[in-house]
């Protein structure tokens, strides 16, 4: 999974970086100071992991990853090509999801590009100039379906010709091509033209320190980004990028502490990655022995020899059974073998969607 992190400049976002990735991407207080972008790969928190490597006296713990890409800061005009406006436009096109930072503090030693904070219209900018560029897209596809319908009388040609004029009505009105979809076909049809709005969005509202621990139902930032959100069926997830850093840099067996004194109940890290998960429509498994224990990351619904071929392709080429054991049985249990003497160990066949939580020895033959 890759998620890219993107916004206006200076409001937050390479902090925001470091602090999830501890890269120590520069983040000094001036517009395009983010050029090329900057990728970290994160751990996913997993508290299963060590419970398992336990159980199964295992030598190491693999758990699943995140990439995230801090892409440079976008400027009104980005489209045509103003600021790093095209390069901003490419690195947005190679990520799965968009954490779309926002700022919500006023702070007069951080330059705002626009000169004041305003939520509601960083948002339109950026939307905006996204809308633009998939404007352009779908103007040159639909130009190109024109000529084929005139030499072709094949009614997919045709039904993809009126659903290209419907999405160019739709951008044209200023929305986001991800809330066009009227049915699986014509999701489907998005997909293929790599639309730039056609990606999730996660509103990343950055706040100050001192707001961390207040209630923010009156905070007008915050409600004006949630009111954005609610329109697209987008989320919004409530950081202080400064906290953040201040929890990564802290010792692990500090870090609960000084949550607990900030009245927070988990890490920005830790809300923003199982939104993600939601988001694309994630899950983990997971695999255990002596040699290792590790979580395997796959999309809802997924079928057990294609979960298998997260593993390596010859299992699902070869897969006969899978055993599983849900992890909540196996604690209940304390052991695989206990497990499987209470029955508590099923076996399962090619039709059978993993669920969370399964623990999965997959029986193969090549």
């Amino acid at each position: 999974m890759k998620l890219g992190i993107v916004g206006l400049p200076n409001v937050g976002k390479s902090t925001l970086f470091n602090a999830l990735t501890k890269a120590g991407a520069p983040s000094e207080n001036y517009p395009f100071c983010t050029i090329d972008p900057n990728i970290g790969t994160v751990q996913v928190p997993d508290d299963r992991l060590p419970v398992l490597q336990k159980i199964y006296n295992a030598k190491k713990i693999v758990p699943a990853f995140i990439d995230f890409v801090d892409i440079a800061g976008l400027v009104r005009g980005a489209s045509k090509g103003e600021g790093l406006g095209n390069k901003f436009l490419s690195h947005i096109r190679e990520v799965d999801a968009i954490l779309h930072i926002v700022r919500c503090f006023e702070n007069q030693d951080i330059i705002h590009v626009d000169g004041s904070i305003d939520p509601k219209r960083d948002i339109e900018t950026i939307n905006t100039e996204l809308v633009l560029a998939d404007l352009e897209t779908v103007q040159k596809r639909l130009e190109k379906t024109e000529r084929e319908t005139k030499a072709s009388s094949d009614k997919k040609i045709k039904q993809m010709l009126d659903f290209l004029n419907g999405l160019l009505n739709h951008l044209s009105d200023g929305n986001p091509a991800r809330t066009y979809f009227k049915d699986e076909e014509g999701s489907a049809d998005l997909k293929e033209l790599f639309l730039l709005t056609a990606k999730p969005v996660i509103y990343v509202a950055n706040i100050s320190e001192d707001e961390i621990s207040k209630n923010h139902s009156n905070n007008k930032y915050i409600n004006e980004i949630n009111e954005i959100a609610q329109k697209e069926g987008s989320e919004v997830i409530i950081v202080s990028a400064d906290v953040e850093q201040q929890i990564a840099e802290l010792p692990d067996n500090e870090k609960g502490e000084f949550l607990d004194a900030l009245g927070l109940n988990e890490s920005g890290l830790l809300r923003l990655i199982k939104a993600s998960y939601k988001l694309l429509g994630l899950i983990s498994f997971l695999t255990a022995g002596e040699p290792e224990v590790r979580a395997w990351t796959i999309k809802k619904g997924t079928k057990a020899p294609q979960a298998a071929g997260k593993i390596h392709s010859d299992i699902e080429r070869g897969f006969i059974k899978a055993e599983v054991i849900s992890y909540d049985e196996l604690l209940k249990y304390g052991s695989i073998t206990a497990a499987k003497e209470a029955g508590k160990v099923r076996m399962e066949g090619k039709e059978y969607i993993m669920h969370e939580n399964d623990i999965v020895l997959f029986k193969f033959n090549v």
